[in-house]
């Protein structure tokens, strides 16, 4: 009796190993599940991030929440090295620590790392030490796991996670971090041209305008907040007769006068910058093509209207006279000059290409007779 007993409690310790062990299986199977979930929903987000209309920086800021969030990551550093010095782009480290965190590459430990692009994870052993690269912050991270950023072989900077607890990084899924890892070189490669666009913005000397590219970056941003907006391109059609008949300078007072009285009149929300040369770009942010005839009417009355005089001068000039050069006294007589203007307008559609349109209205207004002066609509 007592053995049937034994045998009966050791088959059921059997079946409850058995049952345990499939219960633990469904549970390991729910979990990694539940993990591959989750980084999706982490892609997801990043992709979001990708596509809104913030600036690179604000991009990545936001990335690194989404880092410190998801994966429960006390410090995290996103450092771009943008061709000339090493930046911190993104980080919710005190900033007492970027100029430590801006020059990890330089540190011997990160060096091998950087070179074959294979993370680090360092940590300390007791409380009295610090991380090989910290100068005066003891207590504020005690364990680093650092990741050197590439895209096709292309070194970008790297990422640095950090934790005020040692070996906190020991039992890490390496494999989950790459994924983070590879999301984040990959929205750094999405917006590696909105980057671009935004640095080579310049302010026109002349007018105080923005660049064309000034549309691709900001200016886009502004423009997709509305659903379609008129963008309107004029050119001064007689500059260069101004220049080859009064002067240089009469021609960039000129442009500077036609862009003192269009900015008079710009509403905050609409966009005027100096496209190239003679050529400007109004865009009417949130604003349909026939609103703003009336406006461009009233707009290039005003600018023809314009009148520039150059008083008379008298100008000192070097002949030769039987072989001498002689220094001899002229007189320029007063002269003037008024502009014409040609505009195009079209419709931008919100998310499309405004280079394409703005493309489009440039190859219109250039190859448009020099003596068209009204307003065109394509």
């Amino acid at each position: 009796m007592v053995i049937l007993v034994i045998i009966m409690l050791l088959i059921a310790i059997i079946v409850l190993v058995v049952y345990n062990v499939h219960i633990q299986k469904k549970i390991e199977a729910f979990n990694n599940l539940n993990q591959r979930i989750n980084n999706l929903n982490v892609l997801q987000d990043f992709m979001n991030v990708a596509g809104n209309e913030d600036t690179v920086d604000d991009k990545l800021a936001k990335i690194n929440e989404i880092v410190i969030e998801k994966y429960d990551i006390k410090y995290s550093t996103i450092v771009v090295f943008d061709g000339a010095e090493y930046v911190v782009k993104t980080s919710n480290v005190d900033k007492i620590h970027y100029e430590t965190l801006s020059n990890l590459h330089t540190e011997e430990i990160f060096q091998d790392s950087v070179q074959t692009a294979t993370p680090k994870y360092i940590t300390i052993d007791n409380e009295n030490e610090k991380l090989p690269y910290q100068k005066v912050e003891m207590g504020r991270a005690k364990s680093a796991m650092f990741f050197p950023l590439y895209i096709d072989n292309i070194y970008l900077g790297y990422w640095i996670m950090e934790s005020g607890k040692m070996h906190a990084f020991d039992k890490l899924d390496v494999t989950i971090i790459e994924v983070v890892k590879d999301n984040i070189i990959s929205v750094l490669s999405t917006i590696s041209y909105q980057n671009t666009i935004e640095n080579i913005d310049r302010i026109d000397k002349f007018t105080g305008l923005h660049s064309a590219e000034y549309l691709y970056g900001t200016g886009k941003r502004t423009m997709d907040k509305y659903a379609t907006s008129a963008v309107c391109m004029f050119r001064v059609t007689n500059i260069e007769e101004i220049n080859e008949k009064v002067s240089r300078n009469m021609g960039n007072d000129i442009i500077t006068e036609i862009s003192n009285i269009v900015k008079t009149k710009m509403s905050s929300q609409y966009i005027f910058v100096r496209y190239m040369g003679p050529k400007f770009v109004i865009v009417f942010s949130g604003v349909e093509e026939d609103s703003v005839e009336e406006f461009l009417r009233d707009l290039k009355n005003e600018i023809e209207d314009l009148e520039i005089v150059e008083e008379a001068q008298e100008i000192s000039k070097i002949r030769i006279i039987k072989g001498r050069k002689v220094r001899v006294k002229e007189y320029k007589e007063q002269t003037s000059a008024s502009p014409k203007i040609n505009f195009v307008i079209s419709t931008y559609y919100k998310g499309t290409g405004i280079e394409q349109l703005t493309k489009r209205l440039e190859e219109y207004i250039d190859n448009a007779d020099k003596q068209e002066n009204q307003i065109n609509y394509i």
